[in-house]
Formats: C-alpha cells, structure tokens, sequence
C-alpha cells in the first residue's frame, strides 16, 4: 500500500464536499430567517400603531362628553319620577281630604239607624221612660263611637278653671273662698281629639 492510499484511508468520510445544491440550500435558509425577522419587526410595527390609535380614539373630550350625555340622562329620568312622585301625593291628598271621614261617618251611621228606630217608637208609645232610656242608650253608644276614635269629653265638674281647656263665659260670685277660681257649672262640653282641645268648655266660674 502506497502513501496516497493510506492518506484516502485516513480522511473522514463523512464530509460532504460544498457543492453547489449545498450553497442554494444555505442561501434559502438565510432568506427564510430574514423573513421572518422582518416579518416579526411588521408586527410589532404594526401593534404600535395599533395602540397609538386606541390611544387616539380615546379622546378626552369624547369621554366628558358621553359622561354628561349619561348624567343628563339621569337627571331627566330622575324630574319624570319626581313629577309623577309630586302629582301623586296631590292627588292621594285631595282624596284625604274629600273622603277623610269616610271611617267616622261609617261608625256613625248605626246611630242614625237608632235614633230612626227610637223616633218611630216614639209615634207608637206614650210611656217617656222607654224613650228616655233608649236615647241614653243611643247617646252612651255614640260616645263610645267618639272615644274610639281619639275623642274626649273635658271634664268640668269640681275642677280648677284651666284656660287650656275652659272658656270662661260668666263670672259667679259670693260662691264662698273654696270655689272661688272653681268651675261652678258647664254651660257647653268641649272636647279633645287625641289630647288637642278641638273645643273648649264653655263654663261659669266661681269668683
């Protein structure tokens, strides 16, 4: 075996020579990988943008400008729901006030059936005791119709004159020192509707 046969045996053979499919391949891969590159900078480029015009369309103005839009908005829908409010509590009142006693005069209208009864007994019969019991009767349950509604009598009888609730009409004198500033008599009874006098008692006074 000569020299240059050991020397082919010693060289690696798995070493391509360059060739030139092998330069085109290079070439296009090197092409491929600018590309890309280039195409990941357009990206970016174009993000950019993108976020510069999201920034654009966000316009300060713009924004106050909805906001307002939405509070007058608000504010319109709120006056609508307050004049409704307003004209329904008119009307609830006027209604109070036409047909407020309404309940009191449903009470009162079995008194009237009573004194209607007691009236056509009293065409019937000549015996005044009957009469006079059945009008007390009557005027005890009309009362108490009252009292159940927050009505009461003032009481006069032995009381110290008291000008929150007494009227005095006439002066009384020569009663004697323990009467004198006492109630003598009530010429008219008055009244209180759940503690407020709606009339006073009318009454003589010692002095």
């Amino acid at each position: 075996m000569n020299e240059e046969d050991k020397k082919k045996i010693d060289e690696p053979q798995d070493e391509k020579p360059e060739t030139p499919e092998n330069e085109t391949e290079n070439t296009e891969n090197e092409e491929s990988a600018k590309e890309a590159e280039g195409a990941e900078e357009k990206q970016e480029e174009a993000d950019k943008n993108g976020g510069e015009a999201s920034e654009a369309e966000a316009d300060p103005l713009d924004i106050a400008l909805a906001k307002i839009a939405e509070l007058n908005d608000k504010y319109l829908r709120k006056v609508a729901e307050f004049d409704n409010y307003r004209k329904r509590t008119l009307k609830e009142k006027a209604d109070l006030i036409l047909n407020g006693g309404e309940k009191v005069i449903t009470k009162i209208l079995p008194v009237i059936d009573d004194f209607e009864r007691a009236i056509a007994n009293g065409k019937t019969t000549d015996d005044a005791q009957v009469l006079r019991e059945g009008l007390e009767l009557i005027f005890k349950k009309f009362l108490k119709i009252l009292e159940g509604e927050g009505v009461e009598r003032i009481e006069t009888e032995g009381k110290d004159f008291d000008t929150d609730y007494h009227e005095a009409i006439a002066m009384v004198p020569g009663m004697g020192d323990d009467k004198k500033g006492k109630v003598i008599d009530c010429v008219q009874t008055g009244y209180t509707l759940n503690g407020k006098v709606i009339r006073f008692a009318k009454v003589a006074v010692g002095q």
